[in-house]
């Protein structure tokens, strides 16, 4: 009888272990949505600074982030032109506007937003082509200087646009 329970123990044990590497689950935390079999490369032009207001670090920032995005939550291999996908536009605004006023009349907020013309082209599939504004804004007291506040919600806006343009081209939500 000990040999019974020994022989249904063993035959327990390995029909779980093969249960268990069976079965697996497979999460996507980016939400990219890529058929790497058809799609292998991306193409990101760098956006010029077409708005009336220039700050020149935007410009770079914003191209720097935007391939990181690619380039750090997909497979797609970064090249120069001729990719399965291809993304260019230009940075077509970077104003800042009173947000909110005061009693006595002044400003107390000021709005800072930047927007993003995107043309998306993929070559594997035209239908999913597009072009598109994106756009990001942060306020701030008006107390403050822009300078001083600048870099820290352009940072906080492209990674704002990033994540957009990323959504938009690759994520298919």
């Amino acid at each position: 009888m000990d040999w019974i329970k020994k022989i249904t123990r063993i035959t327990l044990l390995v029909s779980l272990l093969v249960l268990v590497n069976s079965c697996s689950i497979s999460y996507k935390f980016n939400g990219a949505s890529i058929n790497y079999n058809k799609v292998k490369t991306i193409s990101i032009a760098d956006f010029p600074i077409k708005a009336a207001y220039v700050y020149a670090p935007l410009a770079t920032k914003f191209n720097e982030k935007l391939k990181d995005v690619y380039v750090q939550q997909t497979r797609l291999r970064l090249i120069p032109r001729n990719a399965d996908l291809a993304i260019e536009g230009e940075i077509t605004g970077y104003n800042q506007y009173n947000q909110a006023v005061k009693a006595d009349g002044y400003s107390s907020e000021v709005k800072l937003t930047i927007t993003v013309n995107v043309r998306y082209v993929n070559n594997t599939n035209h239908e999913e082509d597009f072009e598109q504004q994106f756009t990001a804004f942060r306020t701030y007291d008006s107390k403050q200087m822009l300078t001083a506040v600048q870099d820290e919600l352009i940072d906080q806006m492209v990674k704002d646009i990033t994540d957009q343009v990323f959504n938009a081209t690759v994520a298919n939500w």
